[in-house]
């Protein structure tokens, strides 16, 4: 891969950008033309290896055929409906996605914090309908460390200062235990909480992987006290963790799961909630919907990504990279990695603090014509589309490690 300087065309383009947009990200100075399977090509001509796949919404690669021959195809039949009338695309993708996830009920919206607010007002009315709370006192557990989206009600219950801070008055309801503790969950159950809302692994945390004994121990816990179980899957679920859902790997079955990215293939935004009939059944008409989610075009891209997920092809690569991706970290221990998480292909590398914060080790990276995301200070997550081979996989893991040297 070529060495990365600011050209002339990306100088003019990061200009542009930050003088139109609000400055709510502070993106690498890198600016996107194109891309193709896990690789992207900047206005520059530069090209670079995609170590982050946009959170896991480009699991299954840039313009992947595929998915790109059924957005195509729908866009020239209709792509939006509303739900006010029924469109012929989504019964098909909501049937499918049901038995992908061995689910009853498919609830589509569009993005994954709508994806969670709907799952927050599913617990809610199935806790004051059929478990009994009192009206106005349901309370919904979550995990410190969380990362569920960035809407008013989410960052309500979330410990980053950067979401968080001078956007309150706070929604109520929330009670938050420590992640991977199960007997904190414990004490902190009563008769109030209608749920229990988690990341199986926690992606904006750094990859954070909870002891093995864990979301067994939620599953127990929510059935002693009558709760539901709501699983986070927007960015563990679909592939990327070697299984369908992270929850798989422990043999878990949450009540309501929560969908995004990668369900929309890269193209279009779409995410749904799945559960059990007993669960989702509590709606009403009207009680909740979305002008865009569960549209035509969505559901076909949707319904593609779903028959993609059951043939097992990306599932099985995420498997067979695992322990590649493993031992190349594993070697860079001790030489300025302190330490790393593995799921997959979805690592939470943990960088010596004296060697660099992880924005420093990304732009480095960058420059060397690798993609990554820093989050939490010297932490960056490498999460390339699940259509990366192992030479490419071995490529960003060693100018990880050349980096490394270089600033040590």
């Amino acid at each position: 891969m070529p060495t990365v300087d600011t050209g002339t065309a990306t100088a003019a383009a990061l200009a542009v950008e930050d003088r139109s947009l609000a400055h709510n990200y502070s993106p690498l100075p890198v600016v996107i033309a194109s891309g193709s399977g896990a690789t992207v090509t900047d206005v520059d001509g530069k090209e670079y290896l995609d170590g982050l796949a946009a959170y896991s919404a480009v699991n299954f690669g840039h313009g992947n055929p595929r998915l790109l021959d059924a957005a195509r195809a729908q866009l020239d039949r209709v792509t939006l409906t509303s739900r006010a009338f029924v469109n012929d695309r989504l019964g098909p993708f909501a049937s499918a996605l049901a038995e992908l996830t061995g689910t009853d009920m498919v609830l589509p919206m569009n993005t994954g914090a709508e994806a969670v607010e709907s799952a927050i007002k599913v617990s809610r009315a199935w806790g004051y309908r059929v478990k009994g709370v009192p009206a106005e006192h349901a309370t919904i557990i979550v995990a410190s460390g969380n990362f569920h989206g960035r809407t008013t009600t989410i960052i309500s219950f979330s410990d980053d200062p950067s979401a968080r801070d001078d956007f309150g008055p706070y929604t109520p309801g929330f009670r938050t235990v420590p992640y991977g503790d199960a007997e904190a969950l414990r004490a902190a159950m009563d008769e109030t909480v209608v749920a229990v809302l988690l990341e199986p692994i926690q992606g904006e945390g750094g990859v954070v992987i909870p002891p093995e004994s864990y979301l067994p121990s939620v599953r127990a816990i929510c059935d002693e006290f009558g709760a539901l179980f709501v699983a986070d899957e927007i960015q563990s679920g679909l592939g990327r963790t070697g299984h369908t859902l992270a929850v798989s790997r422990v043999g878990v079955r949450p009540d309501l799961i929560t969908l995004g990215k990668a369900l929309g293939g890269g193209i279009v935004p779409v995410s749904a909630v799945v559960g059990s009939r007993e669960v989702l059944g509590v709606l009403r008409p009207g009680e909740h919907g979305s002008t865009f989610g569960g549209n035509p075009l969505a559901a076909a891209v949707g319904s593609e990504v779903v028959a993609m997920l059951a043939e097992g092809t990306f599932q099985q690569r995420a498997l067979d990279g695992e322990p590649l991706l493993r031992g190349l970290l594993e070697d860079l221990v001790g030489h300025g990695v302190v330490a790393h998480r593995v799921a997959g292909l979805w690592a939470g590398i943990d960088i010596d603090p004296a060697i660099g914060t992880g924005k420093e080790i990304a732009k480095a990276m960058a420059a060397r014509g690798v993609l990554v995301k820093d989050t939490h200070g010297s932490t960056i997550r490498f999460a390339p589309p699940l259509v990366v081979t192992d030479d490419e996989i071995a490529m960003a893991i060693g100018v990880l490690g050349e980096v490394l040297r270089d600033r040590s």
